[in-house]
């Protein structure tokens, strides 16, 4: 059986993997997103409100 890393390469290397990727990349460059991501990563950090 191949390993989980040579899997994800040949995903990533197929059609779907690299509309996957490029999907992906857009919404890593969507300012919307990447605030989004700082509130979680704010969260998970403490830096939240505590209830």
């Amino acid at each position: 059986m191949a390993s989980i890393i040579t899997r994800i390469k040949m995903f990533l290397r197929s059609p779907q993997g690299q509309k996957a990727r490029a999907r992906a990349e857009r919404l890593a460059r969507d300012p919307r997103t990447q605030a989004k991501v700082r509130r979680l990563m704010s969260k998970r950090r403490g830096g939240g409100a505590r209830r």
